[in-house]
């Protein structure tokens, strides 16, 4: 059983390309998260009563399927959050942000099941766009956007406040100087946001403007001072998209043979990262945490990862070119390579080389003296640049 569910984890979770399996599963999943929402679409148009028995059958079994999904998903979780309970662990996928877009993507199914004549439930049909969301997560391109305003949300949050207090401060000073001329446009203060919003955010809609000569004065500099703001939460996620792409390029360049530090923190309990997640560690774009070691067994480190204390925390870095000290190299394992078949422990390697790594199907595994190298591995080598 515990086999059939770290299987069923690595079909469903990790999104393996070389696994084809987890590719079928891949496809299977956005095939079906396309169909659904093409019924929801053609349900719109006049012709679909005529073949409305059709479209029923064809949204049941694709919400059959994402039900399947969706328990399957359930009975991994604790093999996604390895460091918590079994309980704990599916109480966190449910309540995450993809398990609620898995459940707001169901709900409406049954609810539109309940007794004809509940009108009002139809409206969550469109909670089934959520679906999109699903075919994102298949594709890193689209995850590197949630990367990024996760880690930039302060700042977002902060220049959004500003905004909101701006979109407040306008809308009282424009009530202020149009009330008089104005009484039924700008009847309060809170009557001159609709006006605040469509200026600061440069829409202007001109159902609502002023016509005294300080309103307008007014509404010229709110309106510059509205491009400034905008322009804020724009440079933040600018600049998180080129330090993400700058880390993404420097954990690509690891592949090329470019020389890297490797390092090995050990997390005490006055260590600073004791308790937090990877999101929250703040590390330079030239470092990456490459993985975790706890109790001996390597972990796939991601932003949701916590440190714990005792963990072994590899860090690596790209090396100065003066810089003398470790070097870590790979070694991809291909086709009467004289490595494969044989035990690490019967490998003819110098003395200040060591084997710390090796990738397997995308999956990192602890290398021993007995493990047997395979075809496809990729072995990662640390050499020691000082000769002993």
């Amino acid at each position: 059983m515990k086999r059939f569910k770290r299987r069923l984890f690595e079909i469903i979770q990790l999104g393996n390309k070389e696994d084809t399996a987890s590719r079928i599963c891949d496809y299977l999943i956005i095939i079906t998260i396309i169909t659904n929402l093409s019924v929801l679409v053609i349900d719109t148009f006049e012709f679909s009563y005529k073949i409305r028995p059709y479209l029923d059958i064809i949204e049941a079994v694709t919400v059959v399927l994402f039900i399947i999904e969706y328990i399957a998903r359930i009975i991994t979780a604790d093999l996604l959050y390895p460091e918590s309970g079994p309980v704990k662990a599916r109480f966190r996928f449910i309540f995450s942000l993809e398990g609620l877009v898995d459940l707001l993507t169901l709900l409406p199914y049954f609810l539109l099941m309940l007794p004809a004549g509940i009108v009002a439930f139809r409206v969550l049909r469109v909670f089934r766009v959520f679906h999109l969301f699903r075919i994102n997560a298949q594709y890193d391109a689209f995850n590197v956007v949630l990367d990024v305003l996760r880690d930039k949300k302060q700042q977002i949050f902060s220049s959004v406040i500003l905004i909101f207090i701006l979109m407040l401060a306008s809308s009282v000073a424009i009530y202020s100087l149009e009330h008089d001329a104005q009484p039924e446009a700008f009847s309060n203060a809170f009557s001159g946001m609709w006006w605040s919003v469509s200026t600061l955010l440069t829409v202007g809609y001109g159902d609502i403007y002023p016509i005294t000569i300080l309103g307008r004065i007014f509404t010229i500099v709110t309106a510059f001072l509205g491009v400034g703001m905008v322009a804020i939460p724009t440079g933040i996620i600018s600049a998180g998209f080129v330090e993400r792409y700058t880390r993404l390029k420097t954990m690509g360049g690891e592949t090329s043979g470019e020389n890297m530090r490797f390092i090995m923190i050990s997390v005490e309990k006055t260590h600073p990262w004791a308790g937090k997640t990877i999101s929250k560690i703040t590390l330079p774009p030239e470092f990456i945490i490459v993985t975790v070691i706890r109790n001996g067994e390597i972990m796939i480190a991601n932003g949701d990862t916590a440190i714990a204390v005792g963990d072994e925390v590899v860090i690596g870095a790209i090396e100065y070119i003066n810089d003398a000290g470790i070097q870590l190299r790979e070694v991809p394992i291909v086709d009467g390579h004289a490595w494969t078949g044989r035990k690490i422990k019967n490998l003819d390697l110098p003395d200040q080389t060591l084997i710390v790594s090796i990738v397997r199907g995308k999956k990192p595994i602890v290398p021993r003296g007995s493990t047997i190298i395979h075809e496809e591995d990729l072995v990662t080598i640390c050499e020691s640049k000082i000769k002993a």
